[in-house]
């Protein structure tokens, strides 16, 4: 009966390990992910997705086309994209940013100025994966700078 139990357990482990989907965060306020860490995630992000974008304008610019190749970046910066969206909504938004009442003005448009850096955020990176125009890297890159700048100079983390 022991070993039976064994390889049950066994089993369920392997099951377990084979899945495919993880998440990176379980919204319980654990405390143990950084903000500063967020941020240079999303950064990177754009870092990747503007490479994406340069290889995918370099290759439909050549004369023989590799569509391999211009499919393997256009899902690069598709995915890059996806995740950027991913710590700002899940974790800035939902977890990060509390709604403060208005009657708070000082706090208040510091509440709603933090929800339009990171609806911009969104915003760009959904244009991002809609084209290859680098402008977008370029408001991608103010809008996390402003947001890191004004965040952390009013936040305690």
């Amino acid at each position: 009966m022991k070993k039976i139990k064994q390889i049950g357990l066994i089993a369920l482990l392997a099951i377990l390990s084979l899945s495919n989907k993880s998440y990176a965060h379980c919204e319980i306020p654990c405390g143990i992910y950084e903000d500063t860490l967020r941020v240079e995630l999303i950064k990177e992000h754009i870092v990747t997705i503007e490479k994406s974008m340069k290889m995918i304008i370099k290759l439909s610019a050549e004369e023989t086309l590799n569509y391999n190749q211009i499919v393997r970046w256009v899902n690069n910066k598709e995915e890059h994209a996806n995740k950027l969206q991913e710590i700002v909504s899940q974790y800035f938004l939902h977890q990060r940013i509390k709604p403060i009442e208005p009657e708070n003005k000082e706090t208040y448009e510091k509440y709603v100025s933090h929800l339009s850096l990171l609806h911009e955020l969104l915003v760009y990176s959904m244009k991002a994966k809609q084209t290859t125009d680098l402008s977008y890297i370029k408001k991608l890159n103010i809008s996390i700078e402003e947001f890191e700048e004004e965040y952390f100079h009013t936040h305690k983390h």
